[in-house]
């Protein structure tokens, strides 16, 4: 019997060099719909790009880019 499992979502906020793991507070959102949600605790996101899904570690991540502080 084949059975199909849904990998866990994962969302990396990246800026100013660190790079902090945020948990998927609900499966069923949307990325945009997930960092909007982070964004109320996380000012910084407000700006952010979200990046194409990567398979690794056994889970699907979106990285969350920040682009304030940057020049050029």
């Amino acid at each position: 019997m084949l059975l199909a499992t849904q990998l866990p979502r994962l969302f990396i906020m990246v800026g100013k060099g660190q790079e902090i793991t945020l948990i998927d507070p609900n499966p069923q959102w949307s990325p945009q719909a997930v960092l909007n949600f982070y964004s109320a605790n996380y000012p910084i996101l407000t700006t952010a790009k979200i990046s194409a899904p990567v398979i690794k570690d056994d889970a699907v991540q979106y990285r969350l880019e920040t682009v304030i502080g940057t020049k050029g």
